[in-house]
């Protein structure tokens, strides 16, 4: 079965992994960067052996997003971010297959252990099944 695996962030986070503290966040040294970095690298390396990595990216930063909708005359109404009305977006993604919910969900528990300074922000990793074109789980 194919799973979409979800972390989330915030631009402050960003900011933070660039050294700038705010209210929710501690500055990031470029230490505590490179170990989420090799961190993560792992965790992929590890999935692409085990035939589970499908795809995976992180996301650039909220104030780097672009935001399409339609405006009340069904025209588009597009804006740039970051929305200050929006705590937290998607910032990097899996999609994984595995063969079970159990055996993903022990990868997210691998991915909210990833290496940060003490004080940042935890937020959950979201799981959720792949469908295909017809509506069943992949």
């Amino acid at each position: 079965m194919k799973y979409l695996v979800m972390v989330q962030g915030a631009q402050a986070d960003y900011d933070a992994m660039r050294g700038k503290a705010s209210d929710t966040s501690p500055a990031w040294g470029e230490e505590e960067v490179q170990a989420m970095y090799a961190y993560m690298n792992a965790l992929n390396d590890d999935l692409s052996e085990s035939g589970e990595f499908v795809a995976g990216h992180g996301l650039a930063e909220p104030a780097r997003t672009r935001h399409v909708e339609l405006g009340a005359d069904g025209k588009s109404v597009i804006t740039d971010g970051p929305y200050s009305e929006t705590k937290e977006l998607l910032a990097g993604f899996w999609v994984l297959e595995c063969d079970s919910l159990e055996r993903v969900t022990e990868i997210a528990e691998r991915v909210v252990r990833c290496p940060q300074p003490a004080g940042a922000p935890y937020y959950p990793v979201v799981i959720r099944e792949i469908m295909d074109n017809s509506g069943d789980v992949c």
